[in-house]
């Protein structure tokens, strides 16, 4: 179509020729030109169409050729970039004209040279960064050919290493500040002045100058801890300053009017601080030096409480004989000085042990009180639960001491096995010491057994004298001219009268025989301990009231109606509701047989 187009057009111009040379022909013909003339001007029109023709044509060939030219100088041009850039080579897609080839490889060398600008731009920005960053944290520069132009991934990793130097530089600031702020508290509080270059680099100059190398970063750390070693230093003194000052306040019996002196420099480790407790500690020693005895006594007081905390024996004790020494001078002071560090070292080594003793002597001591009061008839009068509270903790005791003394058990016989030596309570080992407590315990439960059968032995054979049926148990005889001296007052009725039970025994007696409930002189109610407390004054018990009963030394009791103490509260309450259903005629006391 286009080829058609082409040729329309041809033939429109040649048509438009052959008019104008008509139209030539016919001016020349009306002017008169002679014919050769006209044939030269003909010539003339010809060569002048045919230059200007010639003319365009090689304009066009020139055109022709820049762009072929340029197509040359576009492509080597484009191929040193796709090599520069490391991309494939342009390849153009299809058949094209050299005017569209030459405008594509134009706009593709833009477009590289674009990038190669982009490129080596970014390069020369991560560069500067890199230098700038590396002479801050003393690295070595990134390798790198900054004359060629850098691939996307040579650029991609190159970023990468920048951002990892940032992210080391602001760790490396942070840890950098954070020391510098530990080391400057330190100084002060050590009343240090930086005295080195590095030490005033990192304290005086700005944070912004300071190399933050892994070498600085380890110096600036170990000096640090040397700070911190003396601050440590510096406070142990002053703690241990502190210490012997208490300890020599305590000794000495300083007022608290002198101890509010110094109460400002009683925290805190700084140097003035430690020179002002120096200064504090020279006065008292001064002072305990002229205080020898009340020093030595007070340390003999810290050395008792220290014996008994450790359960010391009295050979362990009588041991230190300067603890008995009365020459009281310089050297028993050391003597004493040294045994008290040593012992409160050893008690702080095994405190753990000692307190788990302390804790199963005082639960020993509960057990036996408790024990002691299960024994006691009064308690059977309390009222508000406390025997069913002291059941529960006798209960309590009796499980958790079996535990107990296995937990320590464990312990002391590892502690053996680590120091290889007994652990000593009291002069002999613990274990020992728990089974001997045990021992004495069923002992003296044995031996209250056999004061009791003896005691109802006895009931049994005063009560065979007695004509009454009513008679007391163990009162024995009654003299009759004593008591109907003592009917005679009407206060002794209500201090005897009521119906007293004996608590049930909680074992036969070895004999095998029973114990035996007996009652006593009658009445309608049980007198109270209160009541019986306020009318002692009119029963005088000097013996002569009741002849055959206790001897004159022995003070009438509470249990002359109890001889044995039940075992539990339940039992008890089952032998009074016995007791109560038997013959109410047993329980009255015949006057009359008494007078007669």
């Amino acid at each position: 179509l286009r080829r058609r187009r082409f040729e329309v057009l041809a033939e429109e111009s040649i048509v438009c020729l052959q008019k104008a040379l008509n139209h030539l022909r016919e001016i020349w013909e009306l002017i008169g030109i002679p014919e050769d003339q006209r044939l030269q001007r003909t010539e003339v029109v010809k060569k002048h169409i045919k230059d200007l023709l010639d003319m365009m044509i090689a304009e066009e060939e020139s055109l022709k050729e820049r762009l072929i030219k340029s197509i040359s100088i576009c492509q080597k041009e484009l191929n040193t970039l796709c090599s520069e850039l490391h991309v494939e080579p342009f390849q153009e897609e299809g058949e094209t004209t050299i005017l569209q080839l030459e405008k594509d490889l134009r706009t593709q060398v833009e477009l590289m040279r674009k990038q190669k600008k982009e490129r080596k731009q970014e390069l020369k920005l991560l560069q500067e960064q890199d230098q700038e960053l590396c002479e801050i944290l003393c690295m070595p520069h990134y390798d790198i050919d900054s004359t060629s132009v850098p691939s996307l991934e040579e650029l991609s990793q190159f970023r990468q290493h920048v951002a990892t130097l940032r992210e080391t530089k602001a760790s490396r600031r942070e840890e950098f500040v954070n020391i510098k702020r530990q080391i400057i508290l330190c100084m002060e509080e050590l009343d240090h002045t930086p005295d080195t270059s590095f030490e005033r680099d990192v304290v005086c100059e700005d944070e912004d100058a300071f190399c933050l190398s892994l070498e600085n970063i380890a110096t600036l750390q170990k000096l640090l801890r040397q700070l911190e070693m003396r601050k440590s230093q510096n406070e142990a003194v002053c703690e241990g300053l502190r210490a012997q000052i208490r300890e020599l306040w305590d000794r000495l019996q300083i007022p608290a009017e002198e101890r509010e002196a110094v109460a400002t420099v009683m925290t805190g480790s700084k140097a003035k601080v430690r020179k002002a407790l120096q200064l504090e500690v020279d006065r008292l020693e001064e002072l305990k030096m002229q205080n020898m005895k009340k020093v030595i006594e007070a340390i003999r007081v810290e050395l008792a409480q220290y014996w008994d905390q450790c359960f010391y024996s009295q050979e362990q004790r009588q041991a230190f004989a300067p603890y008995y020494a009365d020459d009281y001078t310089e050297n028993l002071l050391q003597l004493h000085d040294a045994e008290i560090v040593r012992l409160r070292n050893y008690y702080e080594v095994h405190k753990e042990l000692f307190e788990g003793v302390q804790k199963w002597e005082e639960s020993w001591k509960h057990f036996l009180e408790f024990e002691r009061k299960a024994s006691d008839p009064s308690r059977f009068t309390n009222r508000g639960g406390n025997l069913l509270k002291e059941e529960k903790q006798r209960a309590k005791l009796q499980k958790t001491l079996p535990k107990l003394e296995e937990e320590l058990k464990a312990r002391i016989e590892m502690w053996e096995q680590e120091h290889s030596k007994a652990f000593v309570v009291n002069g002999q080992k613990f274990m020992e010491y728990v089974t001997e407590q045990w021992e004495m315990h069923r002992l003296e439960k044995e031996r209250a057994k056999q004061e009791r059968v003896s005691e109802h032995s006895v009931g049994r054979g005063h009560h065979g004298n007695v004509s009454s049926p009513g008679s007391l148990p163990g009162m024995g005889v009654l003299n009759t001219t004593t008591m109907s001296n003592a009917t005679a007052n009407s206060s002794i009725r209500p201090v005897f009268g009521g119906t007293v039970y004996r608590s049930p025994v909680s074992r036969l007696p070895p004999s095998g025989s029973k114990p035996v409930i007996t009652s006593t002189c009658s009445g309608k109610k049980t007198p109270r301990a209160g009541r019986y407390g306020a009318n002692k004054e009119n029963v005088e018990l000097n013996g002569s009231i009741l002849s055959g009963g206790y001897p004159a030394s022995a003070p009438l009791q509470r249990n002359f109606s109890i001889n044995s103490v039940a075992s539990t509260y339940s039992e008890f309450a089952r032998e009074l509701s016995k007791a109560s259903k038997s013959d109410a005629t047993s329980r009255i006391l015949n006057s009359t047989n008494i007078q007669s």
